[in-house]
């Protein structure tokens, strides 16, 4: 029986994070769906103008798994740009189809797959048994973002960290075309005060109290 988790929620909430645990747990395909969108910038960075729709539809029409491996992609331009290439419709479905693939045939045989995003369980997979919508403060996901990057050497300040996520929270909130917003039947839970712990076992046992059942997105 196929398994399919929904996880949305802004960015630096601690989705990756709860994603990651949760695939590891149930065997799962994982697919952090911000990476298809960061990947399709990093494509766009190399191929001229990155706000030329043109140009962002041959970018997402090509893109493929092994894309989402490319070197860049967590860098802070590639996902402001992702964050504005996601606000073009005709992209977005595009990668919606991209997704919906992923869900539905799971790779390396794996006996489901969780899918993290802004709007798998409103758009993506509305079919989906079990949606989590994971948020936090600004403030306390700016900080965990500020020590992302200083652990990986690049570069930060906090206050320009701060705006990026608060301006990049408006965009995908306000956004005509699949805003995010949680799912009427989601599980909705505020990370600022817990521990990775907490929240995976929070996650844990709303998704052991509902009855799995085999869907497709």
């Amino acid at each position: 029986m196929t398994m399919l988790i929904a996880v949305d929620g802004p960015a630096a909430a601690g989705k990756g994070t709860l994603c990651k645990r949760l695939a590891s747990h149930f065997d799962l395909a994982i697919l952090d769906t911000g990476l298809i969108y960061r990947a399709v910038a990093h494509k766009l960075q190399k191929m001229g103008d990155p706000m030329d729709k043109d140009t962002a539809l041959k970018a997402a029409s090509s893109l493929t798994i092994n894309d989402l491996h490319a070197d860049g992609l967590r860098r802070e331009n590639t996902g402001t740009l992702a964050s504005k290439i996601a606000t073009i419709s005709e992209v977005r479905k595009i990668l919606i189809n991209f997704q919906r693939d992923f869900a539905n045939n799971p790779p390396a045989g794996k006996s489901g797959a969780i899918l993290d995003g802004r709007d798998i369980g409103t758009i993506v997979c509305p079919e989906a048994p079990f949606k989590l919508f994971i948020t936090a403060d600004p403030s306390v996901r700016a900080e965990r973002r500020y020590k992302e990057l200083q652990e990986r050497g690049e570069t930060a300040i906090r206050s320009a960290i701060l705006k990026d996520i608060v301006d990049r929270d408006i965009r995908d909130r306000t956004r005509t075309v699949s805003p995010m917003r949680p799912a009427r039947d989601a599980k909705l839970l505020d990370t600022s005060e817990l521990d990775p712990d907490s929240v995976f076992n929070i996650a844990l046992e709303f998704i052991s109290s509902k009855k799995i059942s085999n869907v497709t997105c």
